[in-house]
């Protein structure tokens, strides 16, 4: 990327006197032309050699051009070009956003900008293509030129040019000379691949004639069987002479057949004596939907032409054959009995796609005399059955490959549902979701069941509710998996009940391996190679048969669980074991990693009506899971031919499956050729669906459940524009990046390598017009603000090659290092097998880092430099460091050079229809926004004046009403293990009672699972950075009355006081009490100074001083950072060893925050006090208690709600303290309290003056909200609190935790005080140990199962525990579960009376393969249900121990652990007093509440 003062530049000057200066990457020759657009996202080539194309200055909307650089000009047996449309580069100029100076493909010859050279067409970049586009779309068609020094050339108009004279052929030549029938061709600038075609695909001879060739009179004597007309540049009434001949040829008594197409349908139209018209700006895309008026069936086409027929004017014996669904424009003409037609479009495409191939066919067909059979739509595809109640079956608690995303497509499926006037009933655990909430302002569900998504579940539900329909395509593979076993039970045709959308028949043969492969192999598709096994020893020969390595996969499985990479034998077994663990079926697969990995989202409906939403390329070769991988979207380096042969394909076997609704495809593509084979289907929503909903503005869930009710395409409104099809393909002009986020760090021995099975817990979204933009962005994302961007990093001791050679979460720092330590890309390519582009893209922000530490300070810093950085995706931040100074300075220093960020909407289309969507990016690779601010001057907006004004509206007497200024509210940014869709529930919550209220709400996010980020859901939505530097430019540029920083977690938390010390308001509680509640050192001092006990604290400050304090307080001690979330570094030490380490891990987190460490209390009983204050005074309230001594993360505890053995005693002085927190520190807005108990004594943990991922669980057990309560609050609106009592209550809600150990390859699956859990269900029950035996169900536990012949295996650390368990174990005797026990363990119990138990040996103390009576052994086969493992205290172990072997076998094969001992009490005596478990909704408990008695 070129700064302005180091490259040529040039000028774009507009006939209106608008100049724009862009930076030239073709040859220095000012020309002039008429100014058009392509909204095309591939086809450069193709497109610049176009023929229709001439005397035009063509501006591509796609950003970033050049990628794949130029093919060679090689030619067929006919001497025909096989990569080109013409036989030169036909343009006048190229605008565009961006220019990649480094190309990457196998295909590839030279460079565009070579090309462009060796053929005098100048081109210019860094041009805001999309205000160019916009003022095009408003103003039409418009004159320009390109010039270059002093040069000034007069405007030319090329439509008073008869353009088609000088692209036409001057002679006669014949193609394929031999073959029948024998075709004229009228040549008015026709490309190449329509004469490509018919002698390839139809083998036909093609006769080629110039423009004016007299067919009446036929002075070559050409003997033809049929008439083709071509497409052509300008005005088709100068083409007098083609005309003419068509007039002749259709008043024949005996005519020719006739096709035109393009200039050729509208040279037809007038012949036949129809009038022409110029369009304001034409139809020049690849994604132009056209109905087939025959049969009502939609296509998307490849067009080009700036005039059109009107169909008023067409004789009666001609009729239109095909309509423009957006504009409603001509696409076609056909005689009602001759053998005439046409079409606007570009059947043959190249670039676009080639769906309407089958009108050259019909021609060719009409020719030899075939009628066209008359194909009748069938009646059913109009018939549509009435519905009245819908059963959608949710996706259950959050989980490594099945998250957040399925919350979105939900809550979108249920408005769509709504609309419909259905009734609808959901079964969904996940209590921290939208789309289990009601009473929110919006569409929601009828009835909810949080109950376990299991198919005994379901179908109690169906026989109770009996709804007539059921969607099991938008609750992830936990709703398609009860679905298919519901199907096969014959439950769902029991009860009437028919499944929407997709067949279960086409579920069933796109996860089944060999069906799949046989539906394939039906179309002539292939799948990688691939066998099914049903055993070991069947996967052993399957491998050898395939030759290693191959990649083991468990079928049915979501998110590659159970899978791997085997190298060999030994491997292959390893893997097959735990693969059958979670499946009865394994799926052998060829090894094709370093392929490239693409994707393409599908929608089709029940009139065959299919398209492709968006199309996705991995970052990362084909290898590492695509949940793993960072994924850029449109696809980069896919040259037109290939982005169209796989979109074909995606919709040749969609169609072929019959899948109705939204689904995906994925390929594996090789790098080195056009060679592909598909890897799999997915017939359901997935994770890939909700971030191409997000990267394009299509709301892919909410037009899937329309079309599974029986709506067509065509018949949606596009939900952005409002007044174009749904039946499109969206065009970007912009680049998506997706980023994984990883929590690996927070677990003990857990393996950092990605391959099949994916280990990631969340992703971000940045929007940017290039790579570099967005994956910088992205990098900031990801990390929740703590990297300003991206940077090298190689972690000590670590191998740079192999960091670029194996993949894993650092893999990506790792590549930069190696660029800024002047590795080559090609070495990189070489060791990482990622595809060069994207390295010489990483490579422009490896250059220009090091240019900017060059410059060394801000006095050096040069305006061009500044400004191409920030086009680079460089933060404030980053070029501070670089120069030595401040944010503040940097922010400063640009403001004042007129160097701001624009923002830019998402709006499917790139800008060729008006778009009525609030759904924003902001980009400095722009010279406007396309929004109106208040203020016209957009620098001035972000002048250091509106800080300070802004700053006086502190003042808590300023009414909100008074301001009619938006509210912002910052979401919670990528999931991560502490932070998930609780916070977005809560941002949503807000949000909606912010526009019931009547205040403006805007969205800041960057989270694609969320239902935050829906459009739909605010006034305005920017998908954005949670970063001090953004969240300024956002809220000076909509002048925001104030920032609500208190539903989205920890990342808009920790914002609070830097924001606040620029002059933004918080609303609520103010960001100095945020701060005092957040610093542990000052917080501490504050609950001291109001004689609130806690346990005894100090501030680190040396080695020495921790140990003296540890020694003095004794151990174990909680070492704890300031500013974090789901006790990120907070950890328990029980030695002065311990200690170092933890002090060194906290200091790795926060080295800028203090680090408090206090004493740890063993034994004591935490509860948690969620509360909504308004001037420090509590309004409501909630007590809940967990089940897990102190020591276990909250987020990780099992919580009871109302508490149920809480002290009288105990919660009065909860609630005092609170109260007294409350007052100290002013709390206006949501807070939430952790404390310990232990008898009566009650002691402060920490304070969040934020919600609380508890919020939604109290909200709905009690049936009200709590965060519609704060929101009024920080409003300064009327408020009165909830009637709750909390004790009024006859059921019991237990929250329980989701973890995801099985995908965590040798993680410990131990709970501590760092949290672990990706998410959690909660179930109601009549008392707790029904809700808690539900929540278990829910969480994917299994029970252990009587008279099975399985054993309950326990072995308990310590001996104060084992007595502490001994009633629990008498119970689970007296149920009649047979008990084994390790050595110590079955020692202890046997002396207390429980001779049964059966000793087995512990891992490490016998031999494994001789010895069959040990833990490991009986687990691997089958022998253990469930595992009771108590280990010793809090604090983790670096060593392997045969605690964590036990564990860890137990998570790798299926086996269900307990490893806390109140859980495991709790386990057993709801196991004992269990009764049946009723299946009620939540309504039917509310309904029973007896509050106010």
């Amino acid at each position: 990327m070129a700064t302005a003062d180091e490259a040529n530049t040039g000028n774009l000057v507009l006939i209106d006197g608008e100049v724009i200066e862009g930076i030239s990457f073709g040859a220095r020759t000012s020309i002039a032309g008429e100014v058009v657009f392509n909204t095309g996202m591939v086809g450069y080539p193709e497109a610049l050699t176009d023929p229709s194309y001439s005397g035009q200055i063509l501006v591509l909307t796609s950003p970033m051009i050049g990628n794949y650089g130029v093919p060679s000009d090689d030619v067929d047996e006919f001497g025909l070009s096989k990569h080109f449309e013409g036989t030169k580069i036909y343009i006048s100029g190229l605008i565009v956003t961006d220019y990649s100076l480094e190309y990457s493909h196998w295909n590839a010859a030279k460079s565009l900008s070579q090309w462009l050279n060796e053929q005098n067409i100048p081109a210019l970049y860094g041009i805001d293509t999309r205000k160019l586009t916009k003022k095009i779309r408003e103003k039409g068609a418009i004159l320009g030129k390109i010039q270059f020094g002093d040069e000034d050339i007069p405007f030319t108009d090329p439509n008073l040019t008869h353009l088609v004279r000088e692209v036409s052929t001057k002679t006669v030549r014949v193609i394929a000379e031999g073959q029948s029938p024998r075709i004229i061709a009228f040549d008015c600038g026709m490309k190449l691949n329509i004469v490509r075609y018919f002698v390839h695909e139809l083998k036909v001879c093609i006769i080629i004639v110039p423009y004016d060739y007299d067919l009446e009179k036929n002075p070559e004597n050409i003997a033809y069987d049929g008439i083709f007309v071509s497409n052509g540049p300008g005005d088709p009434t100068l083409c007098q002479e083609t005309i003419s001949s068509m007039k002749w040829a259709i008043n024949l008594e005996s005519p020719k057949p006739i096709f035109g197409i393009c200039l050729g349908n509208q040279i037809l139209a007038l012949a036949c004596g129809a009038k022409t018209y110029k369009m304001k700006y034409g139809n020049r895309g690849m994604n132009q939907p056209c109905i087939d008026l025959r049969t009502t069936r939609c296509y998307i086409t490849s067009q080009n032409h700036g005039f059109a027929v009107d169909n008023d004017s067409l004789p009666a014996d001609w009729k239109p054959l095909f309509l423009n669904a957006n504009d409603m424009s001509n696409e076609g003409i056909i005689h009602s009995s001759k053998p005439f037609f046409s079409a606007q479009f570009h059947p043959e495409a190249n670039g676009g796609p080639f769906d309407t191939t089958f009108l050259f066919k019909d021609f060719v067909e009409m020719i030899k005399g075939n009628v066209a059979e008359r194909v009748l739509v069938s009646p059913s595809l109009y018939e549509r059955k009435v519905l009245r109640k819908v059963l959608l079956i949710g996706s259950g608690g959050l989980s490594i490959g099945q998250a957040g995303e399925f919350d979105y497509s939900g809550s979108q499926a249920i408005k769509a549902l709504k609309e419909e006037g259905l009734e609808v009933i959901l079964i969904n655990p996940n209590i921290a979701t939208v789309q289990t909430s009601k009473n929110m302002g919006r569409a929601s569900a009828d009835k909810v069941y949080f109950l376990p998504i299991q198919p005994h579940v379901v179908e109690e539900i169906i026989e109770k509710e009996l709804p007539d329909g059921v969607l099991v395509s938008m609750g992830g593979q936990t709703a398609l998996n009860v679905g298919i076993e519901l199907w096969k039970r014959g439950v769902f045709e029991k009860y009437g009940c028919r499944v929407l959308g997709t067949p279960i028949e086409t579920i069933i043969a796109t996860e089944d391996r060999e069906i799949f492969s046989r539906k394939l192999q039906e179309i002539d598709e292939k799948l990688a190679v691939s066998y099914s096994a049903n055993n070991i020893e069947e996967a052993v020969h399957v491998a050898q048969k395939i030759g290693y390595p191959v990649l083991v996969r468990a079928a049915f499985a979501l998110g590659g669980l159970g899978s791997g990479f085997a190298d060999n034998e030994s491997q292959l077994r390893e893997l097959a074991q735990k693969a059958f663990a979670v499946s009865d079926q394994i799926l052998i697969d060829q090894d094709l990693r370093g392929w490239k990995e693409i994707e393409y989202e599908v929608v089709r409906d029940s009139r065959d009506n299919c398209i492709t939403v968006c199309n996705m390329e991995n970052f990362d070769p084909l290898g590492v899971h695509t949940g793993d991988s960072i994924v850029v979207a449109p696809s980069q380096t896919l040259s037109n031919s290939e982005y169209f042969k796989l979109r074909a394909v995606s919709i040749k076997v969609i169609r072929s499956l019959g899948i109705v609704g939204e689904c995906n495809i994925q390929y594996a593509l090789n790098p080195h050729s056009e060679e592909y084979c598909i890897v799999e289907v997915n017939a359901r929503l997935s994770r890939s669906s909700a971030l191409a909903s997000k990267a394009t503005g299509y709301p892919l869930a909410y037009v899937a459940t329309k079309l599974c009710l029986g709506r067509d395409l065509v018949s949606i409104r596009n939900s952005v524009t409002k007044t174009t099809t749904a039946c499109f393909e969206p065009s970007l002009d912009y680049c998506i990046v997706k980023v994984p986020r990883w929590d690996l760090a927070k677990f003990n021995k857990v393996s950092t390598k990605l391959g099949s099975s994916m280990s990631s817990v969340g992703e971000v979204m940045a929007i940017g017009k290039t790579f570099e933009e967005a994956i910088q962005k992205a990098m900031r994302m990801v990390s929740g603000g703590a990297l300003d961007g991206l940077e090298g990093n190689l972690p000590k001791g670590e191998d740079l090659d192999d960091m670029l050679s194996v993949p894993t979460d650092k893999r990506l720092q790792a590549v930069q290092y190696a660029l800024q330590s002047g590795y080559t890309v090609d070495r990189i390519h070489e060791l990482s097998k990622i595809d060069r582009w994207f390295l010489s893209r990483l490579k422009i922000v490896s250059d220009l880092k090091a240019k900017c530490e060059q410059v060394g300070s801000l006095v050096n810093l040069k305006t061009p430099l500044l400004k191409t950085m920030k086009r680079a995706g460089f933060s404030d931040r980053q070029i501070a460091r670089y120069t030595r100074s401040s944010e503040g300075d940097i922010r400063q220093f640009r403001l004042k050079a007129g160097i701001v960020p624009f923002a830019k909407q998402i709006d499917t289309l790139a800008a060729e229809y008006p778009a009525q969507t609030n759904y924003l990016y902001m980009t400095y690779n722009g010279s406007e926004s396309d929004v109106a601010y208040v203020e016209s001057d957009q620098a001035h907006q972000h002048s250091a004046l509106s800080a300070r004004t802004l700053r006086s509206m502190h003042d808590r007497d300023v009414s909100l009403s008074q301001n009619p200024g938006p509210v912002m509210v910052l979401g919670c940014g990528a999931y991560s293990i502490g932070s998930s869709v609780e916070f977005d529930w809560c941002a949503v919550s807000a949000v909606r009672q912010l526009r019931a209220m009547g205040d403006k709400a805007i969205v800041v996010n960057y989270n694609p699972e969320t239902v935050s980020t829906d459009y739909d859901e605010s006034d305005k939505l920017y998908f954005e950075e949670l970063t001090l530097e953004r969240v300024l430019d956002i809220y000076e540029s909509e002048k925001s009355v104030g920032v609500v920083v208190s539903v989205g977690g920890q990342i808009p938390n920790n914002l609070a006081l830097p924001l606040s010390e620029n002059g933004v308001r918080i609303l609520g509680t103010s960001a100095n009490s945020i701060d005092l509640a957040e610093d542990r050192h000052k917080f501490s001092q504050l609950l001291d100074r109001i004689k609130i006990d806690q346990p005894r604290w100090k501030e680190l400050t040396t080695w020495d001083d921790a140990e003296a304090f540890a020694s003095e307080v004794g151990y174990p001690v909680l070492v704890r950072p300031s500013f974090v979330l789901s006790g990120a570094a907070m950890s328990v030490a029980s030695t002065p060893q311990e200690l170092r380490n933890c002090l060194q891990n906290a200091e790795d987190v926060s080295p800028d925050k203090p680090v408090v460490i206090s004493k740890f209390i063993l034994n004591a009983k935490e509860i948690e006090f969620d509360a909504v204050a308004k001037d420090g005074q509590i309004l409501n309230y909630a007590i809940s208690e967990h089940v897990e001594n102190a020591g276990v993360h909250s987020g990780d505890a099992t919580l009871l709600l109302p508490a149920q053995k809480l002290y009288v005693q105990t919660v009065r002085t909860v609630k005092q303290i609170a109260s007294q927190i409350a007052q100290a520190l002013r709390i206006s807005g949501p807070f939430n309290i952790q404390l310990l108990a232990k008898g009566n004594a009650v002691k402060v943990i920490e304070c969040n003056l934020r919600a609380s991922r508890t919020f939604p669980f109290i909200s709905k057990t009690f049936d009200v909200n709590f965060i519609t309560l704060a929101t009024k609050v920080m409003m300064g609106h009327p408020c009165k609190p909830f009637n709750i009592s909390l004790y009024d209550y006859d059921y019991v809600a237990v929250k329980a935790p989701m973890f995801s150990f099985t995908r965590l390859r040798g993680a410990d699956p131990t709970l501590g005080v760092e949290m672990s859990s990706t998410g959690e269900v909660a179930c109601f029950g009549r008392d707790v140990h029904e809700a808690f035996l539900q929540a278990l169900l829910a969480s994917n536990f299994k029970l252990p199962q009587l008279n099975a012949g399985k054993y309950i295996l326990v072995s308990i650390a310590q001996e104060r525990m084992r007595s502490e368990f001994m009633e629990a174990m008498d119970m689970l005797r007296q149920l009649g579960f047979q008990l084994v026990a390790t050595p110590g363990t079955t020692e202890y119990y046997r002396n207390r009376g429980f001779s049964e138990i059966i000793s087995l040996e512990k891992p490490g103390e016998a031999n494994e393969d001789a010895n069959t009576n040990t833990v490991l052994n009986w687990i691997h086969s089958k022998k253990i249900d469930l595992v009771i493992n108590i280990p010793e205290g809090t604090t983790r172990h670096d060593e392997v121990t045969a605690g964590y072997l036990m564990r860890r076998a137990a998570v790798d094969f299926g086996v269900s652990l307990l490893t806390n001992i109140k859980c495991a009490i709790l386990f057993a005596e709801a196991m004992h007093m269990r009764r049946d478990l009723e299946c009620r909704s939540a309504e039917d408990y509310l309904a029973t509440a007896s509050v106010g008695w």
